[in-house]
């Protein structure tokens, strides 16, 4: 039996770690596809003064994503899903840390 555990907690384990790993490629593609025109390299063209750099905060950054503001669009859910909003904050925070 405890065989049993350790092969399905290894499997679960492997399931989550793939499941990380695939969500870094489509972060990084919305990125791309949604900011990178603004945000270069975690800049800001039309701020430089407030750049993705150094923003650890998930909440923070989905909600920019929402409100927009000073230059920046507002994404609303039907462009950027919630889930979506949360792999582009994973991302600028693993991309951008400084």
């Amino acid at each position: 039996m405890k065989k049993i555990s350790v092969v399905v907690a290894l499997v679960a384990v492997a399931a989550f770690s793939a499941n990380a790993f695939a969500s870094a490629p489509k972060g990084e593609a919305l990125f791309k596809e949604k900011c990178a025109v603004c945000h270069p390299d975690g800049g800001n063209i039309m701020n430089p003064k407030e750049t993705l750099k150094g923003l650890k905060d998930v909440k923070f950054i989905t909600g920019k994503i929402r409100s927009g503001g000073n230059g920046m669009t507002k994404f609303d859910a039907k462009t950027v899903s919630d889930a979506d909003s949360k792999l582009l904050a994973d991302y600028i925070i693993k991309t951008f840390k400084k």
